[in-house]
């Protein structure tokens, strides 16, 4: 019944165990790590994936948004970034709102803070993690200041992409425009494997798909969290 109702409410498969455990049950999902054997298959494909939407950048991050994998095109989008914020284990939102990360490189950084925050929060509501509260916490003490370069853009900018919330993203290279979306295990029996998720960014344009298909073969090494 336990189950039967966590599959109903669609409550993650870690307080599935939670749940369990204070009925007296023994946990029905297992943990491993994301490099285990049993879990090369599921491993392989996130690199594929990663690898194949080149030119274009795209990740993968755990539960708690800490960077697992990412393709050769984001390093390239971090030359700004403050060294500390690029020591492993990699916070991919405290990197992209942190004053010393990519916030000042965001063009419409109002618009995506809100939208990350409220992904976050949405997290927080579904799982009551600490961890995570405290993650957005500390997020939402950094504040919406933008860089003097984008003083005279809008708060928010729809126009690039109508459909989605955009990141307009401050280069060397030139502005980009991205849409994102994300992918996730759509039958995951692993802890690990169901809080893994792919975030992949589309151009919303087109000067942006001719930028990265200019620059991107030159891209850097991987990130990986741990190394």
């Amino acid at each position: 019944m336990l189950l039967w109702l966590a599959d109903r409410l669609e409550v993650p498969l870690r307080e599935r165990n939670t749940m369990l455990l204070a009925a007296g049950f023994a946990p029905a999902y297992p943990e491993r790590d994301l490099d285990d054997p049993q879990l090369g298959v599921a491993r392989s494909a996130v690199d594929r994936v990663l690898t194949g939407h080149e030119p274009f950048p795209a990740l993968a991050v755990d539960r708690y948004w800490t960077l697992i994998a990412a393709n050769r095109v984001i390093p390239t989008l971090l030359t700004d970034v403050a060294a500390e914020l690029l020591q492993p284990p990699i916070n991919v939102l405290r990197l992209s709102l942190h004053p010393d990360g990519l916030a000042a490189q965001i063009a419409n950084l109002p618009e995506w803070r809100a939208h990350l925050l409220a992904r976050l929060v949405r997290q927080v509501e579904l799982t009551a993690d600490p961890r995570l509260w405290d993650l957005l916490q500390e997020l939402r003490g950094y504040g919406a200041n933008r860089d003097s370069r984008d003083a005279d853009q809008p708060v928010s900018d729809h126009d690039a992409a109508s459909v989605a919330v955009p990141l307009r993203l401050y280069t060397e290279h030139g502005t980009l425009s991205f849409i994102s979306t994300t992918m996730v295990f759509s039958t995951p029996v692993d802890v690990t494997l169901s809080e893994l998720a792919i975030e992949a960014f589309f151009p919303a344009d087109a000067a942006t798909a001719d930028l990265l298909q200019r620059f991107a073969p030159n891209a850097g090494e991987h990130l990986r969290s741990g190394q």
